[in-house]
Parts: C-alpha cells; sequence; structure tokens
C-alpha cells in the first residue's frame, strides 16, 4: 500500500521535527492588531480600506501591521473556509489511533496527503494521534478505516462520529 514517496514522507518528518522544536512563543499583540485579526477571521477577504474603518488606522497603517503579522508568523496564510457537505463530503469523523511505536506515528504522516483528512495531531492521552476525516459516506469510511489498520503498527483505531457541529474556526485572538 503505498501512500506517498519516502522523499515526501522524510520532507513531512523533517517539517514535523522542526515544529516540534521550534518554541513557539506569543507575539506581543496590542488593540489594533487583536481588531485586524479578529476581522480578518471572519473575513479574510476584507480590503484595507475595510478593515481601516474597523479598527479607525489609516489603510496603510493597517497595511504594514497585516505584513507585519505575516512576517512574524502570527498570519499564517488566507484561505477559503470550504463546506464539507458542498463537496460531496458530509461524514464528520474524528479518528484516535493508538499506535506501537513512533516510527508507526510516523508513517501515519502519508495520509496527510489524502484530500478527506483535514488535520493530523499527535496527542497525550488514550491514543497517539488524532486525525479528523472528512469522508463522502460510510463506505468511503470504511475503506479508510482498512488503509489505516492496515499500516505496520497500528494497534487500535477509535472511530468519533460527528452528528452536528456547532463551532468550527481557527484560533481568535483574545479580546
Amino acid at each position: 500500500m503505498k501512500f506517498g514517496s519516502k522523499a515526501k514522507m522524510a520532507s513531512t518528518a523533517k517539517e514535523t521535527d522542526v515544529i516540534r522544536q521550534t518554541k513557539h512563543r506569543p507575539v506581543e499583540l496590542d488593540t489594533f492588531d487583536r481588531k485586524i485579526l479578529g476581522a480578518l477571521a471572519e473575513d479574510a477577504s476584507r480590503s484595507y480600506a475595510e478593515l481601516s474603518t474597523i479598527v479607525n488606522l489609516s489603510a496603510p497603517a493597517v497595511h504594514d501591521r497585516v505584513k507585519r503579522l505575516k512576517r512574524d508568523g502570527v498570519i499564517r496564510g488566507t484561505v477559503a473556509k470550504l463546506d464539507g457537505c458542498k463537496l460531496g463530503r458530509s461524514l464528520l469523523t474524528f479518528l484516535v489511533i493508538d499506535t506501537s511505536s513512533y516510527s508507526a506515528t510516523r508513517a501515519l504522516l502519508a495520509f496527510t496527503e489524502r484530500p478527506e483528512v483535514e488535520e493530523v495531531h499527535t496527542v497525550a492521552g488514550d491514543g497517539c494521534v488524532l486525525v479528523k476525516v472528512r469522508a463522502a459516506d460510510t463506505e468511503s469510511l470504511e475503506n479508510f478505516l482498512m488503509e489505516v489498520q492496515s499500516l505496520d503498527g497500528v494497534r487500535s483505531v477509535r472511530s468519533y462520529i460527528a452528528l452536528s457541529t456547532f463551532l468550527e474556526r481557527g484560533p481568535m485572538p483574545d479580546r
């Protein structure tokens, strides 16, 4: 079963090591930064002119602040929020995967290339890895689960199917 090239997996592993070893220090944000971030979190397509009226700064000042927030890594990108149901993937499932070793956990990174996988986290607790999957239907989910369970070192997979979603968003700045 092949999920990605060894070079791609090695690249992903290096990126994971970098993330793990980097000390994440919060960036100092003032009230204007927080207001800008809050407005962009609600709608990232807002213009600098529109943001300037929201935060009561000039458009060039807002532009400079957004540029700094991007440079400092606070804003990591501008993306569209897609509706999984309208894309034909209405079955939202969280998987808790327990593995026998760190190398087995790393093997799961190959699944990050799959479009139905939205998030992958290593976790502390009853499992080793938490995966957010959005599948088209139960048959698609079952096929995905069989692929995961067939990996060497996967001890167990627990599935939690979401019945309703009340909140789904990224991080918000403190007010």
